[in-house]
């Protein structure tokens, strides 16, 4: 048995290394190219651009105002998220017959498995240019993620105390808050700040293409070449991670 188990384990890393360099080799990717003498002079004198950042009042006062966009942004769309998970979290766990729990998995597959830059895409389309069509998309992604996250965690939950509730005549309603959903509220708490530190940072992203917030600046500081001021945005972005993973980490053990 143990001999059987080695040379699985041996046979799965081999084909792992294997995997990894046919993938190098079908790639063609030349990364002796970025070690050469031009190469490193290029990269140097790029970097080198974006210092030292600009620090005006004016523009400190633009990205002010572009990372409280960005903030809302991300907290709007993740509160919006969780609520539209948990609502088809319980079709998903089986909760509503098999019919349900088919077409909620089906909807959440098809709301994550768009990338948040193309729903980006289409609510601008739809929206237009602004923060509306970021805090949208990021809605619709997350609602797909959280969903079945939510749902996930519903299957692993015992179901004893919300049918004893239910035994007794009380509403289905009431059987799920006070049966189940505390056995899963930390849970779905941590998943929700979990997705909202990550959206806060695709937030910042989704400016690209024209949702607004941070990633509007930095788009437009590097397009018009002003290298200053996106090294002040990239910071500021870096900052606002920070004190996002600080306040989710403080949530999470002001929750335990």
């Amino acid at each position: 048995m143990r001999a059987g188990v080695s040379f699985g384990g041996l046979l799965a890393v081999v084909l792992v290394i294997a995997a990894v360099i046919g993938s190098f080799v079908y790639l063609d990717m030349p990364l002796g190219a970025l070690f050469t003498g031009a190469a490193v002079g290029e990269i140097a004198d790029f970097v080198g651009r974006f210092f030292p950042p600009e620090l005006g009042p004016d523009f400190l006062a633009k990205v002010g105002w572009a990372a409280l966009e960005t903030l809302a942004i991300s907290l709007v769309s993740t509160v919006l998220a969780a609520v539209a998970g948990a609502l088809l979290a319980l079709p998903a766990a089986g909760r509503h017959g098999v019919a349900g729990r088919v077409a909620a998995r089906f909807v959440l597959n098809l709301l994550r498995s768009v990338p948040e830059l193309v729903w980006a895409t289409l609510m601008v389309l739809a929206a237009g240019l602004g923060p509306f069509a970021g805090t949208l998309a990021l809605a619709l992604h997350t609602t797909g993620v959280l969903g079945r996250l939510f749902a996930e965690a519903l299957e692993n939950t015992p179901s004893a105390p919300a049918e004893a509730l239910a035994g007794t005549g009380a509403p289905s309603l009431a059987a799920f808050l006070y049966g189940t959903f505390p056995l899963v509220a930390a849970q779905w708490l941590a998943y929700a700040l979990y997705r909202w530190e990550m959206n806060i940072r695709m937030a910042a992203i989704l400016g690209f293409v024209g949702a607004g917030g941070l990633g509007a600046l930095l788009y437009f500081s590097l397009s018009l070449f002003h290298e200053a001021e996106a090294s002040t945005v990239i910071l500021a972005m870096l900052a606002m991670a920070i004190m996002v993973d600080g306040t989710s980490a403080w949530l999470r053990r002001a929750s335990a």
